[in-house]
């Protein structure tokens, strides 16, 4: 009996789950339609993600009977370049609500990107369609697509960097009125772009004109992004990092990730103290959450940031030496895509473009990354480290198995509370046996390491005996803050993170 009696996408934008259900509808799998999510969520989630920024994936094929987790994030760019001594990178200062953060940007900001190579690469080892057919629905996307109210706010916030070069004011701001939520936007360049790629399948983006004409600029303007560097690039297929949990085994991201391994020591630690006997939600539980994620952090200052170190410290609590290769963190914007089709093939891709560089990839209407202008990634320096380095990341979409099968795909958007938001869900499901929308749904607790920053949800006697103990911040709605965890039960259900514009897209078998 086929379990699997229908595909489901959980997504955080209507269009991207959209166009990964019309993809099913016409007969591709699990792998094409997030391809297609893919292609789309750089079309009309261009403040969180861009084929310009870079990704994970982690994928189950019910053909090969085999778990594959792809690396397609970002290098350090400057190959063939030499020394710049001073490259185009600088500050600007984007205003939250009630505080502002400075982001540094300019084509310095710019690493090697992985994300269109990522999704060519996915489609051509794993779909079944065309890649031509794949584009269709980011293509129509482009042509013209209203910007929803999620991403307005993601405009308003990033306008320093998305109108900084005069590329970005032609797209967001025609006419001297900057897009917000409820406009259309108009993308025709990338709209040519994407016709391309169809019949080059990127050659032009990595070897070809677009790559000479990124490698000039660069070279006149301060960058550090070489022609060599995108001719060099790779996707890398590595095994996914195991890590068994209560009779499951979760499969997630490996080095040079550190996400994963900061997830499997949650759930490891968890594994360790037993399960729950109370209720989720009450006191003691809030207290033992925020004690797991303390313990964490503090695991991870002594220098537990390796599946090796991590299998050394759940065997028997030995803290090793820290490995020699540092550790990258990449820690800011990120969409989040999980997939289940009716055939038993899953797929989690979790990518981003950090806040965006404001450069434009020449003819491409795509702004690439600003990943070298990230302070957590470089703690040694801005531009401390060699060129062809892959980065690593906070970023951790996962699969649940239990013996053959895979009972829950997941993942997050959501800086340092990706490992947090994902754990919470992963305990409620399994420990608690809670539904999944349910589950995502539910308040979080994020430990900032000093104050316990909790969602509004949770019991005032619950809240109360937890401030016993620690100094609390309550906020007073939900927010993207704490993540945003789209999750699939295959052949069953799908929750979309309401604080990520979460939507969930089911096709019935045929």
């Amino acid at each position: 009996m086929n379990r699997y009696k229908k595909s489901i996408v959980a997504s955080g934008h209507k269009l991207v789950s959209k166009a990964a259900a019309n993809i099913l509808r016409e007969g591709g799998n699990a792998f094409d339609a997030i391809v297609a999510a893919g292609f789309a969520s750089s079309v009309v989630e261009p403040g969180l993600t861009s084929l310009g920024g870079g990704g994970f994936l982690i994928g189950h094929s019910r053909k090969y009977a085999q778990n594959l987790f792809f690396d397609f994030f970002v290098d350090t760019p400057g190959q063939g370049r030499g020394e710049c001594t001073e490259p185009d990178f600088f500050p600007v200062t984007v205003q939250f609500s009630g505080s502002s953060q400075d982001f540094n940007v300019g084509l310095g900001s710019v690493a090697v990107p992985g994300n269109l190579k990522g999704l060519i690469h996915t489609q051509k080892r794993l779909g079944r369609m065309s890649l031509v057919e794949v584009l269709n629905q980011a293509k129509d996307l482009a042509r013209s697509h209203e910007i929803n109210e999620q991403q307005g706010v993601f405009f308003q916030l990033l306008k320093p960097i998305m109108t900084l070069r005069a590329e970005g004011r032609r797209l967001y701001e025609p006419n001297g009125s900057y897009k917000q939520g409820g406009d259309y936007l108009e993308n025709n360049e990338c709209l040519q772009f994407l016709e391309a790629i169809g019949t080059d399948h990127g050659d032009s983006f990595y070897l070809g004109e677009i790559a000479a004409r990124i490698d000039r600029e660069m070279r006149e303007e301060g960058g550090l992004l070489s022609r060599q560097d995108l001719s060099a690039y790779k996707v890398y297929e590595r095994q996914p990092l195991k890590i068994p949990y209560r009779g499951y085994e979760l499969l997630t991201t490996p080095e040079p990730s550190v996400g994963g391994t900061l997830i499997g020591l949650s759930i490891g630690l968890m594994e360790k103290a037993g399960p729950y006997s109370g209720k989720w939600g009450d006191g003691e539980q809030l207290a033992r959450a925020v004690a797991l994620m303390q313990e964490v952090e503090k695991i991870r200052e002594a220098g537990v940031t390796t599946p090796q170190l991590l299998q050394a410290f759940l065997e028997d609590g030995t803290i090793l030496s820290h490995s020699a290769e540092t550790i990258r963190l990449f820690s800011r914007g990120t969409t989040h895509i999980s997939i289940a089709d009716r055939e038993g093939n899953c797929a989690a891709m979790t990518c981003s473009n950090g806040e965006g560089s404001g450069y434009f990839a020449p003819g491409t209407g795509i702004m690439l990354n600003n990943m070298m202008g990230e302070d957590d990634l470089h703690p040694e320096g801005f531009h401390s480290s060699p060129p062809g380095v892959r980065v690593g990341s906070m970023m951790s979409p996962s699969l649940l198995t239990k013996g053959h099968e895979v009972e829950l795909v997941i993942g997050s958007g959501g800086s340092k509370r990706i490992r947090t938001a994902v754990s919470q869900v992963l305990s409620q499901i399994v420990d608690f046996k809670r539904d999944l929308k349910e589950a995502v749904d539910a308040p979080r607790l994020y430990w900032d390491g000093e104050v316990v920053q909790v969602e509004p949800g949770f019991s005032e006697e619950s809240l109360a005996e937890l401030g016993s103990l620690l100094e609390l911040n309550v906020w007073n709605r939900i927010d993207v803050y704490f993540g945003g965890v789209h999750a699939v039960v295959p052949g069953v259900s799908g929750a979309g993170d309401p604080r990520r514009g979460g939507c969930v897209e089911v096709v019935e078998d045929q």
